[in-house]
């Protein structure tokens, strides 16, 4: 194989992973949404994803704000200057954030050796199993209802990402803080990963019994946005 065809192969191969990864976002963000609450239910309707029942929203004014944030994130991830995704849950009368859904983004390279195959190079994840990674992901997003404090009051949301210092932003995204919890308690869901990406996934909340942990987030190495809210 020359040089030149096995460049073009790698990039199909990133490409097709982004999309899986971006198509992921889709889904959970829409779960999320619907299961935390902060739309109404009637602004969802049920669709077939990864094997499950699943909801994406019918209102025309949140698809859009989600396809050009997701349009923009597959940009990022292909061009590998994207870390985190985070969708952040806060009172709408005192902002003060509830919630903290935590999305890292990690690309899988030739010196990561657990994800080598017998013959030293990448291991080729098959079609089901990252289906099943992600079912299990989705299903923990679904449940979360069960082990997640009810939000009692009004919420909206804000949508962040951590991207590199040298990363070509677009003027809908806006400079922001890391929007962290203080002393907040975590749940770790499941991840997934491709060929080329692994997504690990966590959720930090308000902690009722004011633990004395902290989060603490370097942003030496890279910046942070925020999409503006339609």
């Amino acid at each position: 194989m020359s040089f030149e065809t096995k460049n073009i192969r790698e990039n199909i191969s990133l490409k097709g992973s982004t999309k899986i990864v971006v198509e992921f976002f889709e889904f959970a963000l829409n779960s999320i949404l619907f299961q935390r609450a902060i739309y109404p239910p009637e602004d969802f309707k049920m669709v077939k994803k990864y094997g499950l029942n699943v909801l994406v929203t019918i209102d025309d004014s949140l698809k859009s704000y989600l396809k050009k944030l997701l349009t923009q994130v597959e940009v990022w991830i292909n061009a590998g200057k994207i870390s985190k995704l985070i969708l952040a849950i806060m009172n709408v009368e005192n902002r003060e954030i509830l919630e903290r859904w935590q999305f890292d983004i990690q690309i899988i390279d030739e010196e990561n050796k657990e994800n080598k195959g017998p013959g030293g190079g990448k291991k080729q994840r098959t079609d089901q199993e990252i289906k099943n990674e992600i079912q299990a992901i989705i299903r923990q997003i679904t449940a979360s209802v069960t082990f997640l404090p009810v939000l009692e009051d009004e919420c909206t949301f804000n949508i962040l990402a951590f991207t590199d210092k040298d990363a070509e932003v677009p003027a809908e995204w806006d400079d922001s803080d890391p929007l962290i919890i203080q002393n907040p308690e975590y749940v770790r869901l499941r991840s997934f990963s491709t060929k080329n990406h692994k997504v690990d996934a966590i959720v930090s909340l308000k902690n009722a019994f004011n633990k004395l942990n902290k989060q603490f987030i370097t942003t030496k190495n890279f910046k942070l946005y925020l999409y503006k809210i339609f």
